[in-house]
């Protein structure tokens, strides 16, 4: 077994022990009493409910990894990377679209092999906790719309990159990372107009309280909007969510039927300038130049292996090719990415807070982001009591109690 093989399997069992030592000490964490701070929106039945739904999902998770891994590893062992290989080569085409052929069907085998935990997750898990309102007929054009836009778009991206680092050469990584710039950009452009309504229904906000109090308040930080939009999340799952999309003076707030439906005007004001927060802290661009200089090193580093013949021969490959290495290192790469995956949690973290802090000082009633916070971790059956370790592993939020502390030492 060569050294890039030995690397790849200590990063995958690495990771799996992690995350599960990570899911079993947060299993324990369960065990503890609901924090005082939530008794006024959640009672003894409701608490145990989410007790039980954290340790439903973290179980289904474990196997799901398992699963996951196992699969990955005797399909590695069996040669099947080289046999997909084969069959593409087999097939005729040039290396760009025996490329395509190549990571295509390691892809459709992946979403095959993980369509039953996604439907037993939706319709088992989120039915017996009595969020999801997804229909069969929805799952499966949700399915077809997303395989749609992958080939639409990430079948172009793939083809480029596979294209560049066949016939540019030793800088073909700073073309590549160019591309990839663009594309990124292109797709955040687009997606608020052309992307989301294919899977949501957008409706302007109608005029009356709640529509006046969110122009006002974006007033008073000149926030400027072009739209304030309701969607109709119920369709899929009575959580609720809100966020804002768009670039420059197209600037669109999107709310969730269900968290309107759910909320009072003063907290619905302060979910929005939480959102209008990370806009104002710059966490949005920040986050952008920290993802492109990311993939920047990542495509340098890509460059240096991709045609490696020992990490070709660790996957027991009869010849060398750009897009199988695309799809080796990317697992070779894994060690990295998973502690940058933590640094990026930990700076997600603060931004958090500082977008909290943000809305509280902005509407000068920290009390409603508060109540908004208690209320969506009661109604969502939120995690009270996480175990650090599993926090810092995974957690792109602070848990919920922390964010109220700091609220209330604001208050």
């Amino acid at each position: 077994m060569n050294i890039f093989a030995v690397i790849i399997l200590a990063a995958l069992a690495a990771n799996y022990l992690l995350n599960l030592i990570s899911d079993l000490l947060n299993l324990k964490a369960l065990k503890k009493p609901m924090p005082g701070e939530f008794r006024d929106v959640c009672d003894e039945e409701k608490y145990r409910k989410s007790q039980e739904y954290t340790r439903t999902n973290t179980r289904f998770g474990i196997i799901s990894s398992t699963f996951s891994i196992v699969v990955l590893l005797v399909f590695w062992f069996a040669g099947g990377f080289n046999w997909v290989d084969q069959f593409a080569r087999d097939l005729g085409y040039g290396t760009i679209v025996t490329g395509l052929i190549f990571v295509g069907l390691l892809m459709l085998g992946q979403r095959i092999l993980s369509l039953p935990f996604s439907i037993y997750s939706t319709f088992v898990i989120e039915e017996r906790f009595g969020f999801n309102k997804t229909t069969p007929a929805t799952f499966v054009t949700d399915l077809l719309k997303g395989i749609l836009l992958l080939v639409l778009l990430g079948g172009p991206l793939l083809a480029g990159v596979i294209a560049i680092f066949e016939f540019l050469g030793a800088e073909a990584w700073v073309y590549a990372w160019i591309v990839v710039i663009i594309f990124t950009l292109f797709v955040q452009f687009i997606a608020p107009t052309w992307i989301m309504p294919l899977f949501n229904k957008f409706v302007p906000l109608e005029d009356g309280e709640l529509k006046q109090a969110i122009l006002d308040y974006a007033d008073r930080v000149s926030f400027p909007l072009r739209g304030i939009y309701t969607i109709d999340g119920s369709r899929r799952s009575s959580k609720s969510n809100a966020f804002f999309t768009g670039f420059g003076k197209n600037k669109r707030i999107a709310l969730f039927d269900t968290l309107i439906e759910n909320h009072t005007v003063p907290e619905l004001v302060a979910v929005l300038a939480h959102e209008v927060g990370h806009f104002k802290k710059k966490h949005i661009p920040k986050n952008m130049v920290i993802s492109f200089l990311h993939t920047g090193v990542m495509l340098f580093l890509l460059s240096l292996f991709i045609r490696m013949p020992g990490l070709h021969e660790a996957f027991f490959m009869q010849e060398i090719s750009v897009y199988a290495g695309l799809v080796f290192f990317g697992l070779l790469y894994a060690p990295i990415e998973m502690v940058l995956s933590v640094v990026m949690q930990v700076v997600s973290r603060k931004h958090e807070f500082e977008a909290d802090r943000f809305a509280a000082e902005t509407t000068g009633d920290p009390g409603s982001m508060i109540a908004v916070l208690k209320k969506l971790s009661a109604d969502n059956l939120s995690n009270l009591t996480p175990h650090p370790f599993h926090v810092f592993l995974n957690y792109s939020h602070p848990p919920v109690a922390e964010r109220i502390r700091a609220l209330r030492a604001l208050a």
